[in-house]
């Protein structure tokens, strides 16, 4: 695939992500470089990049035994710190699948770059759910100096598919000043290129800081479609009030006529909700999501399903 084609779709991905974080866990319209993204296929393109290890592996401060992260969360609320969500999907090394089951082991420095290395304070495992989903809320961890430079923030993962090898990586974030002299965040070609993992953060209406982070691993997944490849089919354009209570009006795209469903998923991967589903011409629609008072509080995906593909979804917060 060129390099272009890359730089294109990597470009849409950045997009993709800045525009619809910007209100709160993947709202808002998603815009092209200058303008609102038509009703048009033509402005989808197709890549699918390896996650790579980092130069400095697992590192000095990895601590066995994690435990799982409840209510998916890594750092307690009282953590001292500024407030984080990653989340994402784990994909096979085609693209064309997700990997459901795959253990994330996660780990971090506090705000003032320390680590807990007598218990798991802001360590923790979660599980890639049935569509290849992942999410916790953490602190963004704080700088340390590693000889006579800072590292930049970072969060450790072991991302192990069921049956395949682990993956022992770092995260990173834009913007970073201390990323140009690291010697494994700088890295960006080769075995070691940190460029796919260094993400933006984006504050959401919270005030808290938002960052997507797609993995692509060598492993057996189950064929899902949404990596981008499907979305001349269909996409979710926004979700708002976002968090949201009482109701939530999902915008949505349709590019060809087809089946299509808007369908809720929780974290576990269960099906909450199916808000519309009905054959549908090649147009935008909208559809008001009242969801019953006992659906309990926290993230949910709200993806769109063309003729039984899922194809694109976002990630909200039931407050």
């Amino acid at each position: 695939m060129n390099k272009n084609i890359k730089d294109n779709r990597r470009q849409f991905l950045k997009n993709t992500s800045l525009s619809l974080l910007s209100v709160a866990v993947f709202p808002t319209i998603l815009k092209s470089e200058n303008s609102t993204v038509s009703l048009s296929k033509n402005n989808f393109v197709v890549d699918c990049d390896e996650s790579t290890e980092d130069l400095y592996g697992q590192g000095p401060f990895y601590t066995a035994n994690a435990p799982s992260i409840q209510n998916n969360q890594l750092a307690d609320i009282s953590e001292e710190g500024t407030r984080i969500i990653i989340s994402g999907l784990v994909y096979n090394l085609e693209c064309s699948e997700v990997i459901p089951n795959t253990e994330i082991d996660i780990w971090h420095a506090n705000d003032a770059g320390g680590y807990d290395n007598l218990g798991y304070n802001l360590r923790g495992k979660t599980t890639t759910n049935s569509q290849g989903f992942y999410v916790f809320e953490s602190i963004k961890p704080g700088l340390y100096l590693n000889g006579a430079t800072f590292r930049p923030s970072h969060i450790h993962f072991k991302i192990t598919p069921p049956g395949f090898n682990t993956l022992i990586t770092q995260l990173y974030f834009h913007g970073d000043p201390y990323i140009p002299t690291d010697a494994a965040a700088s890295i960006t070609s080769g075995a070691f290129d940190a460029t796919n993992r260094i993400i933006p953060l984006v504050p959401n209406s919270n005030g808290d800081l938002e960052g997507t982070w797609d993995i692509v691993i060598d492993g057996n997944g189950v064929p899902v479609g949404i990596n981008n490849i499907h979305l001349d089919k269909g996409i979710i354009y926004s979700a708002s009030p976002n968090p949201f209570a009482g109701h939530i009006k999902i915008n949505y795209g349709v590019f060809q006529k087809a089946k299509v469903a808007i369908t809720v998923y929780n974290t576990s991967g269960q099906i909450v909700a199916t808000i519309d589903e009905r054959m549908l011409d090649p147009e935008k629609y909208s559809v008001l999501w009242r969801p019953h008072r006992n659906l309990p509080k926290g993230y949910y995906f709200i993806s769109i399903i063309i003729n039984d593909l899922q194809v694109h979804y976002l990630k909200v917060i039931r407050q």
